[in-house]
Parts: C-alpha cells; sequence; structure tokens
C-alpha cells in the first residue's frame, strides 16, 4: 500500500501571498476554482492502492481547514488527516517528526509534495519509473528543466544520463550547475527515515556541544534539499524523473493567476465539466473560463481567457474580465473592466472602472522558461505586477487602479497607479 504527505508550511511563511493569505491559509486559496490543495489530493487519489493522506505543518487547525479536510474525506473516500508540527521542522524535520503516523499500517512507499507547487503530478508514472531504477528501495525527485538563469533559484540535479542517478545536488546554487530542477515532489521507501535519523543525530551531537539551551528544537529542524539530497548524491540512491508536462511554482499572489491558467488548461482533460461554455443567454465566453455555479452573471459580460469566478460572485452588464481571479461575494458593476488582476473576498468594484496589472508570466518564447518569483520592490520602486485587492475592498466608479495591491477593508476614493494601499 502507499501514503502521500503534504507539507503545507504555516502562517509564518507564505508571506509574499499577503493580503490574500491574511483571509484564508495560502494552501487553500482556490486556484481554477478550487483549493490549491485539492489538486494535489485528486492526483493522489488516482494513484492505486492509495491508503491514506497526511498533511503536515503548523497551521494552528481551524475551522475551515477542518471544513476543507471533512469535505475532500466525503469526495475522495480516502482517509485524509493533518499533523500539526509543534515548531517549524524544516520539510525533513516533519515527516521524521511524524514518521511513526506515517509507517502505520507499513506502507511499501509514500509521497511527498510540496504544497505551493502545481503540476500535472505524474505520480503513477514515478512509481513505476522507480520500479525500473536502483534497487526497491531507491528514492526518486521530480525534476524538470529551466533555463540556465533561472535554475539558480532552485535545487539542482546533475544527473548520469543512462541511469538517471542524481550525482549531484545542490539548493539553489550561485552559479550554473545544471538545468534539472528539483519539483519539490518525491517518491519515498521508509528508508529515508535512516538517512534523516543519522542527520537528526548528528545535529544533537553539535547542539550539545554548541550549547545546552534551546539546542532541542535547532536539531530537529532538518531540510529535505540541502541536508538530505546533498548527502544522498551519488550513493546508487537517489533518481530523478524527468517530467515534460506542466509545473510551476506558487510563491506570490501573481503566479496564482500563471498556475490557475496551467489548471484550467488541464481541465480539458481531467475536468471538462468544470469549464464553461457559450451558452445560450450566459455570458460570452472566450478561452478556458471557470465558474461557480453559485455565481450571478449578466449575459453581456466578456470573460475568459483565464478567469476563474468564486462562489456568490455577482458580474454586471457589459462587464470584460480577463487573465483573473475573482473570489467569493465579490461585485463587479456594470461595464468595470478587470485584467491581470485578484479580487479579494466581498470586493466592489464600481461602474466603468477599470482594475488592471501587469502579467509576470514566464517568456512564452522559451520553453524551459519558469515564473519569476519577483521581489516587491526593484531599485526602490514597486515592481510592476498583477493587481490585488484585498477583502472588503470598494472600488469607486470610474477609477483606474493600475499595479497596485491594496490591503483589506479599504474604500478608495480615486485612481492609484504602482502603490501598495495600507
Amino acid at each position: 500500500m502507499l501514503k502521500a504527505v503534504i507539507l503545507i508550511g504555516g502562517p509564518q511563511k507564505g508571506t509574499r501571498f499577503r493580503p490574500l493569505s491574511f483571509e484564508v491559509p495560502k494552501p487553500l486559496f482556490p486556484v481554477a476554482g478550487v483549493p490549491m490543495l485539492q489538486h494535489h489530493i485528486e492526483a493522489c487519489t488516482k494513484v492505486p492502492n492509495m491508503k491514506e493522506i497526511l498533511l503536515i505543518g503548523f497551521y494552528q487547525p481551524n475551522e475551515e481547514l477542518n471544513r476543507f479536510l471533512l469535505n475532500a474525506q466525503q469526495e475522495f473516500k480516502i482517509s485524509i488527516r493533518y499533523l500539526q508540527e509543534y515548531a517549524a521542522l524544516g520539510t525533513g524535520g516533519g515527516i521524521y517528526h511524524f514518521r511513526d503516523q506515517i509507517l502505520s499500517g507499513s506502507p511499501e512507499a509514500f509521497f511527498v509534495l510540496n504544497a505551493d507547487v502545481c503540476s500535472e503530478f505524474p505520480l503513477p508514472e514515478m512509481l513505476s519509473f522507480q520500479k525500473e531504477h536502483g534497487e526497491p528501495s531507491s528514492f526518486v525527485i521530480l525534476g524538470t528543466t529551466a533555463n540556465r538563469k533561472q535554475s539558480l533559484n532552485y535545487g539542482c540535479i546533475v544527473e548520469n544520463q543512462e541511469t538517471n542517478e542524481v550525482l549531484h545536488y545542490v539548493e539553489k546554487p550561485s552559479t550554473f550547475v545544471s538545468d534539472i530542477i528539483n519539483c519539490g515532489i518525491y517518491l519515498f521507501t521508509p528508508d529515508i527515515f535512516q538517512h534523516i535519523g543519522a542527520v537528526f543525530q548528528k545535529n544533537q551531537q553539535d547542539m550539545l556541544l554548541e550549547e545546552p539551551t534551546n539546542g532541542w528544537q535547532r536539531a530537529a529542524s532538518i531540510r529535505l534539499e540541502q541536508d538530505i539530497f546533498t548527502g544522498l548524491a551519488g550513493q546508487n540512491r537517489l533518481y530523478v524523473y524527468k517530467t515534460l508536462s506542466f509545473w510551476s511554482q506558487i510563491k506570490s499572489a501573481g503566479s496564482a493567476i500563471y498556475a490557475s491558467r496551467l489548471y484550467l488548461n488541464q481541465y480539458h482533460k481531467t475536468h471538462p465539466e468544470r469549464l464553461a461554455s457559450n451558452d445560450e443567454g450566459g455570458p460570452r465566453i472566450s478561452g478556458n473560463v471557470y465558474i461557480h455555479p453559485t455565481a450571478n452573471i449578466d449575459p453581456t459580460a466578456v470573460l475568459g481567457p483565464n478567469v476563474s469566478i468564486g462562489t456568490g460572485v455577482t458580474i454586471g452588464a457589459g462587464v470584460r474580465v480577463r487573465e483573473s481571479i475573482i473570489l467569493h461575494g465579490a461585485t463587479l458593476q456594470d461595464h468595470s473592466c478587470v485584467l491581470n488582476c485578484i479580487v479579494g473576498w466581498d470586493s466592489t468594484i464600481g461602474k466603468w472602472a477599470r482594475v488592471e496589472g501587469t502579467p509576470s508570466d514566464p517568456n512564452p518564447n522559451d520553453p524551459y522558461a519558469k515564473i519569476d518569483s519577483e521581489t516587491l520592490f526593484r531599485d526602490g520602486k514597486l515592481t510592476p505586477s498583477i493587481t490585488i485587492l484585498g477583502c472588503n475592498v470598494t472600488i469607486p466608479s470610474e477609477v483606474i487602479i493600475l499595479n497596485s495591491i491594496v490591503l483589506p477593508h479599504k474604500d478608495l476614493n480615486r485612481s492609484f497607479k504602482n502603490q501598495i494601499i495600507l
């Protein structure tokens, strides 16, 4: 039997996702109409013999998380549990801390997925790849190809091209190492805990020598990438399965719109029922659009491509929406125009207002380009990015909001551009 572990992080993480992560834990942010984590869970449940999915993180269990878990268990008919860390233990420390839970029922292997990636999740392919490569207890990293410059922002993998063995692993190198990057999706056998345990033991001894107080927590914090993979590389234990299908990180709000586009595109194969079509008496749809059944949309509105509309959204006459995520309860009044934008929960955009951002998409002419996780500021200026309205923001009629980030509960009274409105 198999299990899956999804690492969801915690409230100190996902800061680049503000102001959206104020309202909802980042892993539950809706991408292409469903919470980010649901894409991971759907992929896991399609793997034959998958018995349990464990979420590990250090969010306080809250109502939203509990409701999500309950609904997912009912929908997918599989055990899904949340295990809360007592502190941020790193990608390896978390699974080591809960190793008894992961190993109960003795699974022969388990997947580990980072919550902030969007992917086609080729999990069955990784399983069959593992059976063909190395000894039965070898470990598999999912890799993909990046361009030379962007590879420096990721974990880089040097492989043996015949056997696909990982010979060398460097996390975020300072100079070019390899254009194969780590996708944050792994397949492990229970043997991995021996390697993590050895690092834990070594950390503990180092801590005792350095300082007797508070050493425990720092010893327990272990990073899979730097602490485990770097040591395993070149020992015939670690292999890389390279995927040609889509993959992206979801670090910033801008990358959520890009991820939404990738998932909406995949719905043609996996969930055609989630894509809206041009129906008599409905709005005009161009490209891939997700509309929640509870949304109320005027038939003269034009939506798409790459738009997802949440629960209870109201869209008036003549509204144009493109490359945007409209979250539940938002209202777009008549003839407003929303481009490259995330409109927060219960926000209102007035008549004839224009809310526009600058997409941070990867270079379309480079097949290996990834999304840049841009810093908010460059040379003292706000980097032009998608426009984000936090929850409960009101935009008056006939104004333009351009490349701006508006924090929750603001009533604007004029146009803004290139600003963070606190």
